[in-house]
């Protein structure tokens, strides 16, 4: 299942450790104002992608089609637009395109939540649940147990088309003792004649495989793993086989195993490996070992000392390291005898290391990598001196002072760090501060300031915690009240790293004011820290937290990587060729003091080729942000394979700005292998019935050349927030070409575009509207496609929140959220650094699935 945890709430704070406060002026946000707005018609309201009337979904469960039905059950929180309470939300399509939301199907109670799982028509009542004449449907879901945080494998039955449901009294029926034993994904194994399930060991990247005869008795028979990409938990596998380019004397099986965090993209995806099965074992196929490029070593830390390399801080001690250091785990990957490593000293430790400058002659710069997952953000400042001025409150002296509290979210005095259940909280000054994670996420409360004049041009102070902005429903939040009104507000980015934040109040002058801090939620980060309140005349500015090596270019970071929390170094790769000819530098940087707050580094090299890291070896069903929990439907008509993704990324996932419901589905995909450059691909495409959607008059386009331009075709009637489009294109010399759709306001667009020398379909959406919620949401999605006898085909849908891209014959896909303005509809074609032809395009607008 994707759902935050390691324990539960612990994998939430761990997902996005890095992601720092952003400030809101305003005390509503975009979603919370739409949803004033008839059902279904909200600002970001998507209009072909399954998305519940109100409150949270995440992962699809429990795909079956039974009696001329397709059932998707789903994650959801009855009780709320945030994580939490999970149970199974139920809805049902005869043609996977309109959607019919039921009832509740598997409700939460107070032994257990009710987390991923699948569903079966136990056609010859090997349950004994049913008849033989009317089987019943039987869900295999895990119990998340409310006391001590167990996972085990239970059962629930209906035998009136899914409608109304019974838990087995004998449940859970398999049972290990794990905190992290879930998602059992279940089919009829006919050769055997007996139910095989594939549950997920997550925290140690397994799969296992049972058997039974009956769904209530389960034999473990093997397991796989670890492989591929392990840099998450391993979540919601799936299994199932396919025929290799149509020959169904040719088949193999398809291991999906889920990912969180370390996919392709950064945060959740989907991996997949594809191999044999004999009914007890899956077996990959040999993909063989990896041989970096070969190039000049620019630094291998083998030396006594860093040579010419300059350190600051102690985090990286006087010289290279041999390997782990005290407190450390276990340190692999690296290459020699030693390598750059910032756990002197432990987490709390910082420092950076920098290379002379040099001047980029070689196209790639490949080094390894490991350590904290903390990214470079862009505007971050390296010193974390706060601003002088008035201090309304540090919360030093072990009370809150003049400051008044309601309910039980802040106890009787400030925390002194990290309190009983929470990840590390770290970024706070001094020994206290506020943070209402007082018996875990459930408890609410206030704390406002005594009243005050406003002489100052800013008010900053340090913010962490949860995403919930004043505003919304149950917020988590930091406000500034004038004459008893909110007129500022900020939020925290599910997060335990406190950081900088601002408010320009300079129109306040004069005024009387107090702050109020809140915390009215009891779910997923459902709590708020706040340190030292200061009226400065200066804006705060937010530091890095990161843990990361940059390249560094005319004084700006152009180029940056990050490990990915684990002790195992890893290839990594600059290109280095926009900056022939430049000089540049080298930086090593540790600026985290909290979980993982350290980065190791080894082997840089300068070379012609890129090196690959695991995670671009693995094999992916999807290479955007936002396809996660990936599973497909069993006994579909005709033996076809649908596949389904929750259209979202646990790095942000309970901060997109909608309301009153949040999270979404992709489209249903066909899934089918194929043999793509010499190896066998898992490959997808839209369900056929999609098209039923398009509204007749497609726009138009053919023979379209631009050179180093962008042209509208908006005047042809390619425009729209809903539409399906097919574009084939001619490589000439461009260096990038394709599609921008959702262009207007503002300069808003998101790039839909082909890299001719990286031979990348990518995604650019970061200028695709509001994605200031969090900074690992802007950014760039690639995904590798070769052109096929010179053209590039694409398929692209666009929703009033998405876009999904199929590249090729479906080898090359990619899955993002986007949150344009309504009015931004338009639809250009481009071309960089030369001419390209867009050979036709076809566009269609497409009819909601709501009305």
């Amino acid at each position: 299942m994707s759902r935050v945890r390691i324990s539960r709430q612990a994998r939430m704070r761990m997902a996005t450790a890095v992601t720092v406060c952003a400030l809101s002026a305003a005390p509503l946000t975009p979603g919370a104002v739409a949803a004033d707005a008839p059902a279904y018609t909200e600002t970001y309201r998507p209009q072909f992608h399954f998305t519940p009337q109100k409150n949270w979904m995440n992962d699809p469960n429990g795909l079956v089609y039974h009696q001329g039905e397709y059932h998707l059950f789903y994650q959801y929180n009855p009780n709320g637009n945030s994580w939490g309470d999970m149970s199974w939300g139920h809805a049902v399509s005869k043609d996977l395109v309109h959607w019919e939301e039921l009832p509740l199907a598997l409700a939460h109670d107070d032994e257990e939540m009710v987390f991923s799982g699948s569903a079966v028509v136990d056609r010859d009542n090997t349950t004994g649940f049913g008849t033989k004449e009317n089987p019943p449907m039987v869900a295999i879901y895990t119990s998340a147990y409310r006391d001590g945080g167990k996972q085990a494998q239970s059962l629930a039955y209906s035998t009136d088309r899914g409608r109304t449901w019974t838990k087995y009294q004998g449940n859970p029926v398999i049972d290990i003792g794990s905190r992290d034993f879930r998602d059992p994904k279940v089919q009829w194994y006919a050769p055997t004649k007996s139910w095989l399930m594939t549950v997920s060991l997550s925290a140690e990247h397994k799969v296992l495989f049972y058997s039974s005869k009956n769904l209530k008795d389960w034999e473990l028979q093997s397991e796989f793993g670890p492989a591929g990409a392990a840099g998450g938990v391993w979540e919601c596998p799936d299994l199932f086989p396919l025929a290799v380019d149509g020959d169904e004397k040719n088949i193999k099986w398809v291991l999906v195993v889920n990912l969180n965090p370390g996919g392709i993209a950064g945060g959740s995806a989907a991996q997949y490996f594809v191999g044999d099965f004999d009914g007890k074992k899956f077996t990959p196929e040999d993909k063989g070992t990896y041989t970096p490029p070969t190039g000049d070593v620019v630094q291998d830390f083998e030396g006594a000392g860093f040579g010419d390399w300059t350190a600051t801080g102690t985090a990286f001690g006087g010289g290279p390291a041999t390997g782990a250091l005290d407190g450390q785990g276990t340190v692999s990957g690296f290459d020699g005898k030693g390598l750059a490593n910032s756990f002197h000293g432990g987490d709390g430790a910082t420092g950076s290391l920098t290379s002379p400058s040099f001047t980029v002659t070689s196209p790639y710069l490949n080094f390894k990598i490991g350590g904290g997952r903390h990214p470079h953000q862009a505007g971050t400042v390296l010193d974390g001196t706060p601003p002088e001025g008035t201090v309304l409150a540090d919360f030093e002296g072990g009370t809150y002072g003049g400051w008044t509290a309601t309910g039980d979210a802040f106890g009787t005095a400030p925390a002194t760090g990290t309190l009983p259940g929470q990840q590390q909280v770290s970024g706070y000054l001094g020994s206290g501060l506020v943070n209402t994670f007082r018996n875990g996420d459930s408890t609410t409360g206030t704390l406002t300031s005594p009243e005050f004049t406003v002489d100052k041009k800013h008010i900053n102070f340090l913010i962490g915690g949860g995403n919930h902005p004043a505003g919304s429903a149950n917020p988590t939040s930091v406000e500034l009240l004038v004459d008893g009104q909110v007129v500022r507000s900020t939020t925290g980015k599910d997060s335990e790293a406190l950081n900088w934040a601002s408010w320009n109040v300079g129109d306040l002058a004069g005024k009387k004011a107090r702050i109020r801090i809140v915390d009215d939620n009891t779910g997923g980060w459902g709590h708020v820290n706040v340190d030292h309140v200061v009226m400065s005349d200066n804006p705060a500015q937010r530091v890095s937290q990161e843990t990361s090596v940059n390249l560094i270019v005319d004084g700006k970071v152009v180029r940056s990587a990050t490990g990915t929390d684990s002790e195992t170094l890893d290839w990594a790769s600059f290109d280095m060729r926009p900056f022939a000819g430049k000089t540049a530098q080298i930086q090593i940087l540790d600026m985290n003091t909290g979980g993982w707050g350290h980065v190791l580094a080894d082997r840089f090299t300068a070379a012609g080729k890129p090196a690959e890291s695991v995670v671009q070896r693995a094999d992916w069903a999807d290479y955007g942000k936002d396809y996660y929990a990936a599973v497909s439907w069993e006994d579909a008509p005709g033996g076809k394979r649908y596949m389904i993704g929750w259209m979202n990324n646990w790095d942000y996932g309970q901060s997109v700005p909608t309301s009153p419901w949040r999270g979404v589905q992709s489209v249903p995909r066909e899934m089918a292998l194929r043999t793509v450059d010499g190896r066998i691909r898992l490959t997808s495409k839209p369900v056929g019935p999609l098209e039923s959607l398009r509204r007749a008059n497609p726009a138009k386009a053919s023979g379209v050349t631009v050179a180093s331009t962008t042209k509208s075709l908006s005047g042809l009637g390619a425009k729209g927030k809903a539409l399906d489009i097919e574009a084939t294109f001619s490589l000439k010399d461009a260096d990038r070409f394709g599609l921008k759709v959702r262009t207007g306001a503002g300069g808003e667009e998101t790039v839909i575009g082909y890299d001719t020398a990286g031979q990348e379909l990518y995604v650019d959406r970061s200028r695709s509207g509001a994605g200031d919620f969090s900074s690992t949401f802007p950014g760039v999605q690639t995904a590798p496609l070769k052109a096929e006898n010179g053209k590039v085909r694409l398929r692209i849908l666009v929703d009033w929140s998405s876009v999904e891209v199929f590249g090729g014959r479906g080898e090359a896909v990619i899955t993002d959220q986007i949150f344009p303005d309504p009015s931004s509809t338009g639809v250009e074609v481009f071309a960089e650094g030369g001419t390209a032809t867009l050979d036709n395009l076809r566009a269609w607008q497409l009819k909601s699935i709501w009305r």
